[in-house]
């Protein structure tokens, strides 16, 4: 089973959301919510959290913060790695997968004017030719950032795989021996998401499910 959900982050409704929820977790967890300088950050970072308690409930799971622990890589994961989980924020909205077949990673990236050639190093010679050949030119650079970067979560090892050490062709790239299988997901005409599998040529329909917390 695989499950997408995402929420939207508000300003209005930021006390509300933390005088709610932020007691549910544990106390080091919420020393480091207040850190935050930026609404947005906490915000963000809590409605994280609260998309994977309602994605367990799919699983019949009870959703426990002392049970997320982190790789050699800096990766969250549950500790008995049943369930594959990961998360993504941008702009306003954050997305999490949660599946219990492979590893997953997701991306997501509100589109925006960007110099795409301050980003040619991180891209194939195939990638950047797409891109700047096509009709609209930011959306195609996000949709193949958000697939990249899709990759690089499911890999699991984050920065430690440069992004210009593999290229997206159709759906589908290779990284030391492993194939990663790419699906776009459309959540927002604004946004570009994308989901990776490792190993798995995930065929089933993903349907994203917006989750309201305020």
């Amino acid at each position: 089973m695989t499950y997408l959900l995402y929420t939207y982050a508000s300003e209005r409704n930021h006390k509300t959301l933390i005088d709610r929820f932020l007691p549910d977790f544990p106390e080091d967890f919420q020393n480091n919510i207040l850190c935050y300088r930026r609404w947005q950050d906490a915000q963000l970072t809590i409605l994280g959290r609260l998309l994977l308690k309602q994605g367990l409930k799919n699983f019949g799971e009870e959703y426990d913060e002392n049970d997320i622990i982190y790789t050699e890589y800096g990766k969250p994961k549950f500790k008995n790695d049943k369930i594959k989980f990961n998360i993504s924020h941008s702009g306003t909205i954050v997305v999490s997968i949660l599946t219990d077949v492979k590893e997953v990673g997701i991306d997501i990236e509100k589109i925006h004017d960007i110099n795409v050639k301050d980003f040619e190093p991180q891209m194939s010679h195939n990638e950047i030719y797409k891109i700047q050949n096509a009709v609209n030119v930011q959306e195609a650079f996000f949709s193949y950032w958000t697939q990249k970067e899709a990759v690089i979560k499911a890999n699991g090892k984050g920065l430690y795989i440069p992004l210009s050490a593999f290229e997206i062709i159709g759906n589908k790239t290779k990284i030391a021996g492993d194939d990663f299988y790419l699906k776009k997901i459309e959540i927002d005409e604004e946004y570009k998401c994308c989901v990776a599998f490792k190993n798995i040529n995930f065929t089933e329909k993903i349907n994203p499910k917006r989750i309201r917390f305020f």
